[in-house]
This record gives structure tokens, C-alpha cells and sequence, in this order.
């Protein structure tokens, strides 16, 4: 009903990558790099009532991070190899909330490790598998209805990747992906240190039948779990398992599509969050789940011609 926030953004970022392999033997090796990141964040407040800015008007803020690199490298063989990799980086954020603290969050910086393997047990089968860590010196949430972003604080997560490659026969192709993360924030009080809406299990997969010509589609699935909607895990995201289908027929010069979106017609919750809200009859605002609904079942044919 009234506008909290009404300017223009402007961001410019540059940067330069240096890293270098030194190859010890057959089997080991290590990278090192080095990355310099420069950003430059304008806003141009037009709404004199925002409380963040002293009037309307140009402001700008600059800040720079420099990241180094470190992986190394094992092959056991041809058909087993094994990595550690080791960096930092940062989370970019939004302008305005940048040129609010004038620069002072810009650039939170995150700091990464990744033990990890690739693994071929077969001729058509590859794994990759890897435990990682990542810490965050800020922790930053848009908040809707405010028109801003809230500084939380440190946030580090642990957990595990596992990926799948697997091809049946000549066409016909299986993958899956499987994802796990356990994060909290270490400044705050133990069961109240849930980061909101962070995911905990998340999967994707499928099957796939691949053809240049003739007959191709796939069978796919997208699956994200129950996950803590606030701080102290007394309101639920609820999680999800949807399936998609496509079908083509391609020739040539021209190629007939059919997809379904949510073919068993799941009843999902897609943006969910938490929100204080009060409806008619209630005496006080209330904290519960909103939600975008997911998409329903939806079927499209489609034609395409290919001009050569």
C-alpha cells in the first residue's frame, strides 16, 4: 500500500585470476591460485521517507577481496583419484543494503575445504563423492517486507555430496545426485541456531534416453526436504518430491516436444517463509509458514524447425 523502498541500482565488479599446476609426479600434483575481485555499488535513493538514508540522492560505496586457492591432487589410477581443495571467497550482497552500512558488510568473506573423490568402479559407471565445510563471517537475509537485508551473523555448514553416472545401454543414461548440509549459527544460543530456510536433503535424478534423431526424452525427479523455517525450528518448510517427463521426436529439419511438469500432480509448496501475520478474528499477529504453491500438473506440446 505504500512504498518502502523506490531507486535505481548500479554494479560493477572486475576481476583477475592467476593460478598455476605444479605436477610433482604421475600422480600427484597442486594448484595454487590467486583471485582479485573489485566492486563498486551505487544506489540512488528517490524515496525520502526510506529511514536508511539521510535523503534522497547518489550513493556509493567500493570495496575489494582477494582470495587465494590451494587443491591437491591424487590418481591412484586411471580409475580412482582423490582430491583437497582448500580457498576463500565472499557473498555478494545487495546494493542498497551495502551503501546503507557504507561498505562496511560488502564483502563477507567464506572459507571452504573439500575432501573429496572420483571413482570409476566400471566402464560405464563414474562416482564422485565428497565431505565439505564452508564458514561464512555474515550471515544475510532479505527481509521482504522491510525492503532490506538483515545481518545475522557467522553461519558454518558441514556435509556431504554424492553423484552418480551410470549408462545402461547405448542411449539410455541414469544419474542422481545426493546432497546433504548441517548448518548452524555458532554466535547464538544452541536451539536457537537454525539458519532459516537452509536446505538439509536435497536430490535430484533421472532417467534418459538420448538420440540425435528419432525418439529422446527423459524422466526426471526434484526432491528437497524438510527444513527449519526459523531460528528456533518451531515452524517447518516443507519439503518436496516432484517429477517432470519430455518426449521429442527429432528429425532433421524439424522436431516434436512434449512436456509435463508435475506428472503426478503433487501438491507443493515452492517460496516458502516466515511471516507475521493476522487474519480476520485474530486479536494479535501470528508467526506462521506463507507459501508460493508450486507448480501443478501441466502438459505442453511444442514444434520446432531447424533452418540450416
Amino acid at each position: 500500500m505504500n512504498q518502502i523502498k523506490f531507486g535505481d541500482i548500479s554494479e560493477f565488479s572486475a576481476s583477475l585470476y592467476l593460478n598455476e599446476t605444479l605436477r610433482l609426479n604421475d600422480r600427484f600434483s597442486i594448484n595454487a591460485g590467486l583471485r582479485f575481485d573489485q566492486f563498486h555499488y551505487g544506489y540512488n535513493n528517490k524515496l525520502a521517507s526510506d529511514t536508511l538514508y539521510p535523503g534522497t540522492g547518489l550513493y556509493n560505496v567500493s570495496d575489494h577481496a582477494l582470495n587465494p586457492k590451494l587443491s591437491f591432487y591424487y590418481n591412484q589410477n586411471e580409475n580412482l583419484g582423490f582430491y583437497l581443495s582448500l580457498g576463500k571467497g565472499f557473498h555478494s550482497n545487495d546494493a542498497r543494503s551495502v551503501v546503507a552500512v557504507k561498505g562496511d558488510l560488502s564483502l563477507p568473506a567464506a572459507y571452504g575445504a573439500d575432501l573429496g573423490t572420483i571413482f570409476k568402479p566400471a566402464e560405464n559407471l563414474i562416482i564422485n563423492a565428497a565431505l565439505w565445510y564452508i564458514t561464512l563471517d555474515q550471515e544475510n537475509v532479505y527481509g521482504g517486507d522491510g525492503g532490506s537485508v538483515e545481518f545475522s551473523g557467522k553461519t558454518k555448514r558441514v556435509g556431504f555430496d554424492f553423484s552418480a553416472r551410470y549408462q545402461t545401454l547405448k542411449y539410455l543414461f541414469l544419474d542422481l545426485d545426493l546432497n546433504y548440509a548441517h548448518g548452524r549459527s555458532p554466535e547464538d544460543t544452541k536451539g536457537q541456531n537454525f539458519i532459516p530456510l537452509a536446505p538439509v536433503w536435497t536430490s535430484t535424478g533421472g532417467i534418459t534416453y538420448s538420440k540425435q534423431t528419432g525418439f529422446n526424452g527423459s524422466l526426471r525427479y526434484r526432491f528437497m526436504g524438510n527444513r527449519p523455517a526459523n531460528e528456533n525450528n518451531s515452524l517447518t518448510a516443507i519439503g518436496y518430491f516432484v517429477t517432470d517427463f519430455v518426449l521429442n521426436y527429432t528429425k532433421k529439419n524439424y522436431e516434436i516436444g512434449l512436456t509435463i511438469n508435475n506428472v503426478f500432480n503433487t501438491k507443493w509448496k515452492e517460496t516458502q517463509f516466515d511471516t507475521a501475520t493476522r487474519l480476520k478474528g485474530e486479536t494479535a499477529p501470528v508467526d506462521e509458514v506463507c507459501f508460493t504453491p508450486g507448480t501443478p500438473f501441466a502438459a505442453r506440446l511444442s514444434l520446432s524447425i531447424f533452418f540450416k
